[in-house]
């Protein structure tokens, strides 16, 4: 499993220079791979039962690296045999990362998108979710807002998506777009250093960014809040 980390190495992406980039992990940090695949299947069994589309889901959110498939389904395998043990991996994630804030929201981006992909978020999934985004040191407002990102469009609240209250005016609801735009933008996230599996999901989260500000300003009337 020692070179496993290379899975969240996208081949496109810039070069890092010491693991310096804040959206990326540490090239070297075999401990953040294990981790995170360990959350991803602790994840799956959550709810009680392991779907073969939160497998795929764990695969696109977290690619293999060629050669390495094996290794990284066996660690899958085990760690997907029980709930426990999840905090010890979030605990390890957080320590090492919680300079990097957009590593950590990278990483719960994917756990959402594993735990969606049978169709719903259950109560035990949101409950695993929830804690593993108190170990990472995210507050409820944060927590809020990266789930509703994940809902779609019928079921989540367009003022959660962009972190603001629905009593914000049109400038601070324009500027919080304009800052999550900026963060999670795919193309901004590749030139920080972001692995190609993040940028993937990172499509989908820019999505429902604009979706939710779309929708506040046709709500709203378009004139309230000009691009």
């Amino acid at each position: 499993m020692a070179t496993a980390h290379k899975a969240f190495a996208a081949e496109d992406s810039p070069e890092i220079s010491g693991g310096s980039s804040p959206c990326a992990p540490d090239p070297a940090d075999v401990g953040f791979t294990i981790a995170v695949v360990g959350l991803g299947a602790k994840l799956a069994r959550a709810d009680g039962v392991v779907s073969d589309d939160e497998i795929g889901a764990f695969v696109e959110a977290f690619r293999p690296p060629e050669g390495e498939e094996h290794n990284v389904r066996r660690v899958f395998e085990i760690a997907r045999q029980t709930v426990a043990g999840f905090e010890s991996y979030a605990k390890q994630i957080s320590r090492k990362y919680k300079d990097r804030p957009c590593v950590l929201e990278n990483v719960l981006d994917g756990l959402f998108h594993i735990a969606a992909a049978d169709g719903a978020i259950t109560e035990e999934e949101g409950d695993y979710l929830r804690r593993v985004a108190e170990l990472f040191g995210f507050d409820d407002d944060q927590f809020r807002r990266v789930r509703a990102a994940h809902l779609g469009p019928d079921l989540s609240d367009p003022y959660d998506v962009l972190g603001v209250s629905s009593k914000s005016n049109a400038d601070e609801i324009r500027a919080a777009w304009r800052k999550l735009a900026a963060e999670h933008h795919p193309d901004s996230m590749l030139a920080r250093g972001a692995p190609g599996e993040f940028i993937r999901i990172a499509h989908e989260k820019m999505a429902a960014i604009n979706a939710a500000y779309d929708k506040i300003r046709a709500d709203r009337g378009l004139r309230q809040i000009a691009d």
